[in-house]
């Protein structure tokens, strides 16, 4: 935001301006509301800097800009305009007489429709859903009729999405039989309690302060990004916009024998992917000099030592509280070991730089923590330069401090090295940063760890970094997730520092909400044994009919079907008919199985039947999906995954190759329509009756068959066999 919020006011005797409500509701921003307008005012928005805005409809496209919800004000320029049409013609509802005209015009609109402006949730549906609920009883008693379906089937979805939100917002802004009106008792309530109505994410910084809010999303060069490094930068980028300040990426490289330049590349092509905006990209090793010569000053201070002290020793000493017996060095001799570090000589590789802070200190990070270690293995960015780093206990409450951070997120696995982090930055005579702890996303089957991932790269168990089974940002939308599913799931975690174990189902339940409505239909059978029927009057010459690709959204297109006297349907749809029964074949009309042919085996080899297209749909129990016997069908592979491992959680020190999936991926051969010839790389599509999937290699040439990823729709899946 440009400017802190201060109040929404409106005049005591109006209806409240209950779509900016909602929609400030919904974009987690505080508004705190003061209701001493004079009588026939606009409603009102004040700056802490004096500026105002006026107008619901104003203030609507206001927040809407502002706000971190993804596509909240459309996806582009036209659907932008498309949704100020709907801001216009959200006050029909209001005018009496014109209300159920305006419900009809809407409900007709929504016939094929999930949202009112493209795929998403838009300030558009927030606008007229707003004017529906405020109407109150008017509206109810319709939504509870079937009059309106489709406008009652959008409004319910909406109030199942945002349920809390919602029904929190009317419950105080529309009054009891749906008068509409603000209930005075309620207003005063609302006011006096606004910081215990926060949704889970709207929580304070401490200290800070508007338009001075700087924030860095730093991650380590040493793998891809993943779910749990969402979170953090997407909670970076949630509370710099709230408080109207910057985020800046720093890439924690100080490990040269982890990190590369391709793990740079790639970390920037997520961050972007999650509409991360940041002010700027830095580095750590930018600092390396700056850093050198800080823990030079340290060591001629007294308070840092060089110490010899073999490595599985001095972990010992630390957690039995003994002093290293290099500790009280004189600083002459632990300049010249200091020396020895920077120069990478023989004896130099035997040495580390420790803070010289509290031995006996009950947190154990505070008992003279590593400051600096030799690592001969060139930089990915500088080079051979340098043959000592800084550790990340050292370089972060340094850096931090040099670029301006006022709040460092992280997560509270880091909680017992917070007094660390103060306590370095002191004896470095920088100023304070501000630490905000949130709790880490764990995901049940899944291993987060960039080491045990990379254990699964290096040994070829995954094709890469980008696997549909990995957890990372590029994996997880290669297997079919959309970035807006993963961006609603990470935010309604929030910035809450509770532990929590995050099922799976639950994001892929977001996804599908947002991918059905408006993917494409195209059908496959099984290849393994599967039949042909043969329709004996069936069309003597095949022909084509053009159907829609979605039903119900427009904006799929239109496929073109054969229709022939054989037909090839899936084995286990043909071991469910029985002789003289009627189907339904999808998409052309009923038929009468006659004869079911068997080999020796007792396996189906052929059906014949005849068109019964006079025939009911509703009184059929199979309704089969089927494909014509032409040359054009295409050859499919179907991509099964399951979990990595086989536990939910590993307990602490249990090995994750104790716990290895034998099993995590499965591929099904299968012949699809022709019209899949036409998909593109990353195109989610539904095949009929068997669930959703994501292109992942397209039609290249007939004896190459196109790779479709399953996508989970959020039902707890059985592991492959």
């Amino acid at each position: 935001m440009e400017n802190e919020i201060r109040t929404l006011s409106f005049p005591a005797d109006s209806p409240p301006p209950l779509p900016v409500i909602v929609a400030a509701k919904l974009a987690g921003l505080a508004l705190p509301i003061d209701t001493s307008l004079p009588p026939n005012s606009a409603p009102t928005l004040l700056f802490s800097n004096g500026l105002k805005l006026h107008g619901t409809y104003v203030l609507l496209r206001y927040i809407a800009r502002v706000a971190s919800l993804p596509n909240f004000y459309g996806q582009n320029a036209y659907e932008s305009g498309q949704i100020d049409e709907w801001l216009e013609y959200a006050p029909v509802f209001s005018l009496g007489p014109a209300f159920e005209n305006a419900c009809k015009y809407v409900d007709d609109f929504l016939q094929s429709r999930t949202f009112l402006v493209g795929s998403c949730f838009s300030i558009a549906d927030v606008a007229i859903w707003s004017a529906l609920a405020g109407s109150g009883q008017r509206w109810e008693s319709l939504r509870k009729s079937t009059k309106y379906q489709n406008l009652a089937r959008w409004f319910n979805s909406i109030l199942a999405e945002y349920n809390d939100a919602l029904n929190e917002v009317t419950a105080l802004y529309v009054g009891k039989r749906g008068s509409g009106k603000p209930i005075a008792s309620k207003l005063k309530e609302q006011q006096g309690a606004s910081n215990q109505s926060k949704s889970s994410y709207e929580i304070d910084l401490p200290e800070a302060e508007v338009g001075k809010v700087r924030l860095r999303f730093a991650p380590e060069p040493s793998g891809y990004l993943h779910i749990g490094h969402a979170k953090a930068a997407l909670l970076n980028q949630y509370f710099a916009q709230r408080y109207q300040g910057v985020v800046i990426v720093r890439f924690d490289d100080t490990n040269p024998a982890k990190e590369s330049n391709e793990f740079v590349e790639n970390l920037l092509k997520d961050i972007e992917t999650l509409g991360i905006k940041y002010v700027a990209v830095t580095y750590t090793s930018d600092y390396f000099p700056q850093m050198m010569e800080m823990a030079e000053n340290l060591i001629r201070q007294g308070k840092a030592y060089v110490d010899d002290t073999p490595r599985e020793q001095m972990q010992k000493e630390r957690m039995d509280g003994i002093e290293s017996r290099c500790r009280n060095n004189s600083v002459e001799e632990n300049l010249k070991l200091w020396k020895e570090m920077i120069a990478g000589s023989e004896r130099g590789l035997q040495c580390c730089l420790r803070g010289k802070l509290d031995m006996q200190d009950p947190n154990k990070s505070l008992r003279d923590p590593v400051y600096y270690r030799c690592n001969p293995i060139p930089h990915h960015r500088i080079g051979s330069k340098y043959k000592i780093y800084p550790t990340y206990d050292f370089a972060c409450p340094f850096v931090d401090a040099i670029e301006g951070i006022t709040h460092a997120l992280r997560s509270s696995e880091y909680h017992d090295r917070n007094a660390q982090y103060h306590r370095i930055q002191m004896d470095m005579g920088l100023r304070k940063v501000h630490l905000y702890e949130f709790s880490r996303l764990n995901m049940v089957y899944t291993l987060l760890s960039k080491r045990k991932l990379l254990w699964f790269v290096e040994k070829g168990k995954v094709d890469g970094w980008d696997d549909a089974r990995f957890p990372t940002v590029q994996g997880i939308i290669r297997r079919g997730l959309k970035v807006e599913a993963l961006i609603q799931f990470i935010l309604e975690q929030g910035a809450s520092k509770n532990l929590n174990l995050m099922e799976w189902d639950k994001l892929w339940t977001i996804n599908k909400k947002i991918i059905d409505p408006v993917c494409p239909r195209h059908t496959a059978v099984i290849e393994e044994g599967c039949v042909l029927i043969t329709l004996t009057n069936g069309p003597e010459k095949p022909f084509a009919r053009i159907i829609p690709r979605h039903k119900k959204y427009e904006g799929a297109g239109d496929k073109c079907t054969t229709f022939t006297r054989r037909i090839w349907i899936d084995k286990a749809d043909a071991e469910s008919i029985s002789a003289d029964e009627e189907i339904t074949l999808m998409d052309w009309g009923n038929a009468i199985v006659k004869q079911i042919e068997k080999d020796h085996d007792g396996n189906i080899t052929q059906l014949s039947g005849m068109l019964h297209l006079e025939g009911s749909v509703k009184t059929t129990k199979l309704k089969l999906t089927w494909l014509p016997e032409t040359s054009e069908l295409v050859n499919l592979t179907l991509v099964d995954f399951d979990y990595l491992i086989t536990k939910k959680k590993l307990e602490e020190g249990e090995d994750f190759l104790d716990a290895l999936n034998p099993c995590t991926k499965r591929e099904t051969a299968a012949i699809g329509d022709s019209n899949m010839r036409n998909l593109q790389r990353g195109e989610v599509l539904q095949l009929e009756r068997k669930g959703y999937f994501r292109c992942d290699v397209p039609f290249i040439r007939p004896s190459k068959p196109i790779v479709l990823y399953a996508i989970p729709d959020g039902r707890q899946q059985t592991s492959l066999k």
